[in-house]
């Protein structure tokens, strides 16, 4: 039996790895269905879909010049089926196949803390009146940064109980 790619095919599933599932044809070829293909919707584990011996129609979606094929169980769906939406009904890990979801749901995060508009309080774009010279608002940067270096050099000095130079702190 040879194998086109783009139809539809049977074939009985022979073995199952975490990333696959191999399925054997009639004519005595093998081929794979990566973990992504094998349902429309996010797999964890490919035994909640698919098991040792059951008998699966799969799309052939490529065959290398080494003979590895390449199948699809979700190409091989219905159209109107091979894109359903990730969440249905009753929330996450409530899919068809899947296992229910054992983890307490999520708290919802807090709102971000708006804060300064940019780190350390620079302010990015002077006020127009009193802003000076490119030269005055460059010195005035590196001051700046030069402070915040420092503090940071020295926050790290303390934490590892010695200075750069190798002397102890």
């Amino acid at each position: 039996m040879g194998l086109a790619v783009g139809e539809i095919y049977e074939g009985k599933v022979t073995g199952i790895t975490k990333f696959g599932a191999f399925v054997s044809f009639e004519g005595g070829q093998t081929g794979m269905v990566h973990i992504s293909e094998v349902a429309p919707t996010f797999v964890n584990e490919i035994k909640d879909f698919v098991t040792e011996g059951q008998t699966v129609k799969v799309k052939v979606l490529a065959i290398s010049e080494e003979g590895k094929i390449s199948l699809s169980m979700k190409k091989a769906l219905p159209p109107e089926e091979q894109h359903r939406p990730r969440r249905q009904g009753g929330g996450p890990g409530q899919g068809a196949g899947r296992r229910p979801d054992r983890r307490p749901p999520r708290a919802p995060r807090p709102e971000p803390d708006p804060g300064p508009g940019r780190p350390g309080d620079f302010e990015w774009q002077g006020r127009r009146n009193d802003s000076g010279s490119f030269e005055d608002m460059m010195s005035r940067f590196k001051q700046t940064s030069d402070e915040k270096m420092s503090d940071l050099k020295r926050g790290n000095e303390t934490r590892r109980g010695y200075s750069r130079r190798g002397s102890k702190g």
